[in-house]
C-alpha cells in the first residue's frame, strides 16, 4: 500500500464523528424556563458608616426629648384647665356667698314687719310702713355694694341707650325729646345694662295742618 493511500484513509477516518459520541436527545435539552437566566438577587443596602449611625443615634434622643416635653406639657394644661375651673367655681360661690350674706339683714326685716301687720295696736300701719321702707333701703344698699346702681330717667333727655319709649305724649311746655315721666326704674351692674328704664317721651303738639293765615 502506497504512502498516499495510507493519507488518504486516515484523513477519513478523522473526518467520522467518534463512536462514543452521540447525538443530544431532546430529553436531555434543558426546558425553556430552565434555559432562562436567574432573575437577579436584590442588592442590599450599603452598611451604615459611623457617622451616619451617630446623627441617627441623635436624632432618635432629641425626637424622645420632644414627646416628652410635649407629654409634660400636655399634662400641665390639663391640670392647669381643672385648676381654672375649680377656682372660677370657687369665685362663684364666694360672690354668691357675698350676696346672700348681705340679704340675709333684709329677710329679718321683713320678719319684723310682718309681725307688725299681724298687730292689732293702733301704731300697726305706721310700724309696717317704717318695717318696710327699713326694707327697701337695705335693700338698695346691699345691692349698690355688688355694683347695681338706678337710671334716674325722670327730666332727663331720652337716651336709646338707657332708657325704653314706651309712649310720648304732646306737651308744648317741656322740651321734645324730654323724658315726662319715668314708669319703671332701669338699672345697670357696673355701666352694663340690665334692664332701660321705661318713659314716656314729650313730643311738640302737630301743627294743624291746612289751616292758612287770611
Amino acid at each position: 500500500m502506497s504512502d498516499q493511500t495510507n493519507i488518504d484513509m486516515a484523513t477519513e477516518a478523522s473526518e467520522l464523528p467518534a463512536r462514543s459520541e452521540q447525538p443530544a436527545s431532546a430529553e436531555s435539552l434543558p426546558p425553556a424556563e430552565e434555559a432562562q437566566a436567574a432573575p437577579c438577587e436584590a442588592v442590599s443596602n450599603p452598611a451604615l458608616t459611623q457617622q451616619q449611625f451617630e446623627e441617627l443615634q441623635a436624632k432618635a434622643a432629641k425626637a424622645d426629648e420632644h414627646w416628652n416635653r410635649y407629654v409634660r406639657a400636655s399634662a400641665d394644661l390639663e391640670n392647669f384647665r381643672k385648676r381654672a375651673a375649680r377656682e372660677k367655681q370657687e369665685a362663684g360661690r364666694n360672690a354668691v356667698e357675698s350676696v346672700l350674706v348681705k340679704l340675709v339683714p333684709v329677710l329679718d326685716n321683713f320678719d319684723v314687719a310682718l309681725a307688725a301687720a299681724a298687730s292689732s295696736n293702733g301704731a300697726t300701719i305706721e310700724s309696717f310702713r317704717t318695717g318696710v321702707a327699713m326694707i327697701g333701703s337695705q335693700l338698695k344698699s346691699a345691692l349698690g355694694e355688688i355694683g347695681l346702681e338706678e337710671i334716674d330717667a325722670a327730666g332727663k333727655v331720652f337716651d336709646p341707650n338707657w332708657h325704653e319709649a314706651v309712649s310720648q305724649q304732646e306737651c308744648p311746655t317741656t322740651p321734645e325729646g324730654q323724658v315726662l315721666q319715668q314708669l319703671r326704674k332701669g338699672y345697670k351692674f357696673r355701666d352694663r345694662l340690665l334692664r332701660p328704664a321705661g318713659v314716656i317721651v314729650a313730643r311738640q303738639p302737630a301743627t294743624a295742618a291746612g289751616v292758612v293765615a287770611n
